[in-house]
């Protein structure tokens, strides 16, 4: 496999992305514009998935994809399990950084800045807002620990399935408690989106 080969031919500069191309010189606006485009095309099948990265006290570097799930003034809002990796490092290094990348679209949105908590009742209020499957998984799979096999997972959410049958799903402590949000400050550069936080 010769990897230095591969290479995509790049617009030429008759279609370069300029200020003027901007929907707005708000950055918040300017994702918003740049997330409905994402969504809206064909080619893209989770415009809300995107990279994040967090760092552990002593400095070592991780990223995974996650789910955008809420946008506002106040800033990006995703969920995760407080005893997962990203969690772990999230309580004890509150900054992150988050990539989306929209290659059909040739775009990336690097959005930088601090973390923090989000209310109990807009977590309780996400959980709830899963598909049943979902919550009775969050309850089966606490992420970042290990089991014996699949089988154990396959039992533990039978299990769970006949407990709940008739009943809501309790969400778990460990689990969706909280979420994570960034806050808005300022933003610069063109070709890609870079929205800076506190």
């Amino acid at each position: 496999m010769e990897l230095e080969q591969l290479r995509k031919s790049y617009r030429g500069d008759s279609e370069a992305f300029e200020e003027c191309h901007l929907v707005s010189l708000d950055p918040l606006e300017q994702f918003r514009a740049w997330l409905q485009d994402a969504l809206q095309c064909p080619d893209i099948a989770e415009a809300n998935a995107m990279c994040l990265a967090t760092c552990s006290r002593d400095g070592r570097p991780s990223a995974r994809m996650v789910l955008l799930k809420g946008l506002g003034p106040d800033g990006l809002r995703f969920f995760t399990n407080y005893e997962s990796r990203k969690g772990r490092e999230l309580d004890s290094n509150p900054f992150a950084s988050l990539v989306f990348y929209w290659e059909p679209l040739c775009r990336q949105v690097r959005i930088e800045g601090s973390v923090r908590r989000l209310p109990e009742e807009e977590s309780e209020r996400y959980f709830h807002s899963r598909p049943r499957g979902s919550q009775i998984g969050a309850l089966v799979s606490r992420q970042s620990s290990v089991i014996p096999d699949r089988e154990y997972l396959r039992k533990k959410n039978a299990e769970l399935e006949e407990l709940y049958r008739d009943k809501a799903v309790p969400r778990p402590d460990y689990c969706w408690n909280r979420g994570n949000c960034f806050g808005m400050e300022s933003c610069s550069s063109p070709r890609s989106l870079l929205l800076l936080f506190n």
